[in-house]
């Protein structure tokens, strides 16, 4: 049971989330941004990757050797920097202390960037006045050096951060610089206009490279995950296609072996009464099974699917396909090598919806071309060889929804056999398959 001294802290907690303004969850998140993007883990180690050889850049250079080379130009841009940094410095002071200070640290700041990126940052605008003061007070606040390393390390941490750290960065920056101008400087120099102006258009012409790079990788990754429910449905599709035909020939079977049942007492005279009970089990379960069935077709059943009236169709009757494909322009040519014999209705339906299939792909993406079919009867399967020639006429975008090779794969795979499905080296395309069949023993086909 609770007490009042224990529900007195999230009472607490309730009534000051009911009390807080929208200003001040704002300047919270803006502090709690600030605090993760500049204080947390500043000098954390985060070496600078070099450029990809597949990159959009680096595969367009002529010769190995050159593209190899090529992706460390991001640090070699930075390292140059840093030596322009050490020349203005050199140019600017005599040499000693303000040389050391003025110079090295500003050009440590930029290498810095290529390892520690925020904590270059950090770097660099603490030395800033200490280098500000040893150089020259008619640059104050950034000396020259001080500001071409500033300004680098502020593009390179932005470019390996996010827009927001480059906002924050600025901000800081302008701080310093309105400071400087206002509280510590004597008049000397052009104060931090410069710097605040060069650093607002670099910062927000990088901010909208990393925002475009950003909404590229999300659409890019948008793209591949719509592509995968895309197979995926196509994949449910095509399953639940292959199961409604499939009911109607295991519902055939189910039905004769109800029949068979019910009639097998009255072809024995005086049959036993437990094999009258056996032949009542058998006809009960298949009734129920028969039932079950109906159930499983109502479950896949799309909502515009309708029964078909004409019973599936087989391997005899693929001259009538045949003719109606010739009809519709695609010339065909007939095969069938082995001993023709009876398959389970099964194979035979699969692979008349594989030669289909095959058949409806080339009149839609090669037309003027013409077909071969073979069907091989062998003692192990059912084998099938669809090959097209290259297409002779103007191939128009296909209306199809791209299920055609997803569905054959589907068929053979439910039948334990493999397929293949290639163009060939005419320009045509080829789809071979093979369905293993069980052999039929002597004793039944006696």
């Amino acid at each position: 049971m609770l007490t009042t001294g224990a529900l007195a802290p999230a009472y607490r907690h309730y009534v000051t989330q009911k009390t807080r303004s929208p200003e001040y969850d704002l300047a919270q998140g803006a502090l709690s941004g600030l605090r993760q993007d500049l204080f947390h883990d500043a000098f954390a180690y985060r070496p600078l990757p070099p450029l990809s050889e597949e990159g959009p850049l680096v595969r367009r250079l002529p010769g190995e050797r050159i593209r190899r080379g090529a992706v460390w130009l991001p640090h070699a841009v930075v390292l140059f920097l840093a030596l322009c940094t050490l020349l203005l410095a050199y140019a600017d002071d005599e040499g000693g202390l303000a040389f050391v200070i003025g110079g090295f640290v500003p050009a440590a700041a930029v290498v810095m960037t290529l390892v520690r990126p925020v904590g270059a940052w950090w770097v660099s605008i603490v030395s800033t006045p200490f280098v500000a003061v040893l150089g020259s007070w008619n640059d104050w606040p950034w000396a020259p050096a001080g500001f071409l390393s500033h300004l680098t390390v502020l593009i390179v941490v932005a470019l390996r951060t996010r827009p927001r750290t480059a906002g924050w960065m600025w901000v800081i920056t302008a701080a310093y610089g309105m400071f400087a101008d206002t509280v510590i400087s004597r008049g000397y120099g052009p104060g931090a206009a410069p710097m605040l102006f060069a650093s607002a258009i670099l910062l927000l012409m990088v901010s909208m490279i990393l925002v475009r790079r950003e909404a590229k990788q999300e659409v890019a990754a948008q793209q591949t995950v719509t592509a995968t429910e895309r197979d995926r449905r196509t994949l449910l599709e095509e399953r639940t296609t292959i199961a409604r035909e499939l009911h109607d020939v295991v519902a055939h079977h189910m039905s004769v072996v109800a029949i068979q049942a019910e009639a097998a007492p009255y072809r024995v005279e005086n049959p036993p009464e437990e094999l009258e009970k056996a032949f009542a089990t058998i006809r009960e379960n298949a009734v129920a099974a028969l039932t079950e069935l109906r159930r499983i077709l109502g479950v896949v059943r799309a909502e515009d699917y309708q029964a078909p009236d004409a019973p599936q169709p087989v391997l005899a009757d693929l001259d009538n396909l045949l003719s109606n494909v010739r009809e519709a322009g695609l010339e065909t040519e007939k095969t069938v090598t082995g001993a023709v014999r009876e398959l389970p209705q099964g194979v035979e339906l699969s692979a008349y919806r594989i030669i289909q299939e095959a058949l409806s792909n080339a009149l839609r993406h090669a037309p003027g071309s013409t077909a071969k079919i073979e069907v091989s009867y062998v003692l192990g399967g059912l084998g099938l060889r669809i090959v097209n020639t290259p297409p002779r006429g103007l191939v128009k975008p296909s209306p199809g929804a791209g299920h055609g090779i997803t569905g054959m794969r589907e068929r053979v795979t439910m039948l334990n056999g493999e397929m293949t499905a290639a163009p060939t080296e005419e320009g045509g395309y080829e789809v071979t398959a093979f369905i293993p069949v069980a052999a039929i023993p002597a004793e039944e086909t006696s």
